[in-house]
C-alpha cells in the first residue's frame, strides 16, 4: 500500500485576540492518499484556509505533525519548507494570482524555470498542459486579455507545471459564476486525475464535494 502524500497528526492553531485565545485548529488528523482527490468542506470560518495554511507550509504557529510525500515537514526551517513547496506541492487560490505582465505560456513556464527546468521543455510542458484545458488559442495572450475562467484555468495550470505530488486548492471557482465554475472545475478534475496528483480542495459547496472521492467536513476546528 502506498504511504499517504499528505499526512497530519494532532494539528493546532490558536490565536490570540483581544486578551482571549481562539483555536482555530483543534487537533486535526488527516490522510490524504496518492492520487485521491478530497473535498475539505465547511462554512467561512471553520478552518479551511487555516489548515491549508498549514498544510501549506505557507505559515508558522501550528503546533503537531505534518508529512507531505514522506517527509516531516513541520519542524523543517524556511530553505526547506520552500523546498517543500517548489518540489512537491501546487497551490489554487479563489483568485487566479497570474503575473500580468507575462502571457499564459509564461507564467506555466516560470515556476518550472524556479525548479530548475530547461527552457525548451519548460515551454512544452507548459503548452501541453494549457491546450488540455482548452487554451490552445491562447498561449500568448496576458491576464487582462483572458476571462475569468480563462484565467483560473491558467492557474490550474501553473500548479501542475512541476508536477507536484499534492495540489492545495482553497475555493479555486470561488470567484466564477456557477455555470464557468463547473466547466473550469470539471477541467481541474480532468487534469488533476490525468496527471495522477493528488488533491486537497477547500470549498463550501456541497454540489462541487460530491465530485471528489472523498469528502472531509471541518467544524469548529475538528474533522467529523
Amino acid at each position: 500500500m502506498n504511504s499517504p502524500v499528505l499526512q497530519t497528526a494532532d494539528l493546532a492553531r490558536s490565536f490570540t485576540q483581544g486578551g482571549q485565545t481562539i483555536e482555530v485548529l483543534r487537533g486535526v488528523d488527516l490522510s490524504v492518499a496518492p492520487g485521491e482527490i478530497v473535498a475539505l468542506l465547511g462554512p467561512s470560518g471553520s478552518g479551511k484556509s487555516t489548515l491549508l495554511q498549514a498544510v501549506g507550509l505557507l505559515e508558522g504557529g501550528f503546533q503537531g505533525s505534518i508529512r507531505i510525500a514522506g517527509t516531516e515537514a513541520a519542524q523543517l526551517g524556511a530553505h526547506g519548507r520552500t523546498l517543500v513547496r517548489r518540489d512537491q506541492l501546487g497551490f489554487v487560490y479563489q483568485f487566479h494570482h497570474l503575473l500580468p505582465d507575462f502571457s499564459a505560456t509564461e507564467n506555466v513556464v516560470l515556476p518550472q524555470l524556479v525548479r530548475g527546468a530547461e527552457r525548451a521543455a519548460a515551454d512544452e510542458r507548459a503548452r501541453d498542459l494549457l491546450t488540455t484545458l482548452g487554451l490552445g488559442h491562447r498561449l500568448t495572450h496576458r491576464p487582462s486579455q483572458l476571462s475569468g475562467g480563462e484565467q483560473q484555468r491558467v492557474a490550474v495550470a501553473r500548479a501542475l507545471a512541476n508536477r507536484p505530488a499534492l495540489v492545495l486548492a482553497d475555493e479555486p471557482t470561488g470567484n466564477l459564476d456557477e455555470h464557468t465554475a463547473d466547466i473550469v472545475f470539471a477541467e481541474f478534475l480532468r487534469l488533476v486525475r490525468g496527471e495522477g496528483t493528488a488533491a486537497l480542495v477547500a470549498t463550501h459547496n456541497e454540489r462541487l464535494a460530491a465530485r471528489m472521492d472523498r469528502v472531509l467536513r471541518l467544524h469548529e476546528g475538528r474533522l467529523a
